[in-house]
């Protein structure tokens, strides 16, 4: 699991290996919603996702979270059914994740992707050129 998601968090795509916990491994439809309800995917590996702790624990139990552009729930990103680059992309510093969609905003909101403790462990990732992740989008101008 960890190779599909080349040890990124497959939600903020912070990189395990410059973490100091290993990653979690999250139910993308959560366990605690009941096999049946996930079509029987509960523990299987198409329903399991590399996550960070921050966004592991902030995601929790949660398919759903307000987008704040719009005020309506929104569907979080599922990282089995939806690819990043369709509901992200890094400012041309690679310091901040910017929302595409509303998925994506309701995502980046729930899980506080552009916190402040973030953006120093990004801030220093880009200074030795190991951040953002060389497959990520990335704004060519700042928004």
């Amino acid at each position: 699991m960890r190779q599909r998601a080349n040890h990124l968090c497959e939600y903020c795509h912070a990189d395990e290996h410059w973490q100091w916990d290993r990653f979690f491994i999250d139910h993308v439809f959560p366990k605690s919603r009941g096999p049946k309800a996930a079509g029987g995917a509960g523990y299987a590996l198409q329903n399991l996702a590399l996550a960070c702790r921050h966004c592991n624990r902030r995601k929790s139990d949660k398919l759903f979270a307000i987008d704040p552009a719009t005020g309506q729930l929104a569907p979080l990103f599922n990282p089995r059914e939806q690819q990043w680059a369709e509901h992200f992309t890094w400012t041309a510093d690679g310091l901040r994740i910017v929302p595409l969609t509303a998925t994506g905003r309701a995502t980046a909101a729930l899980l506080d992707f552009n916190r402040a403790r973030a953006l120093r462990i990004r801030a220093a990732d880009v200074a030795v050129k190991r951040h953002p992740p060389a497959d990520d989008p990335t704004q060519t101008t700042e928004s």
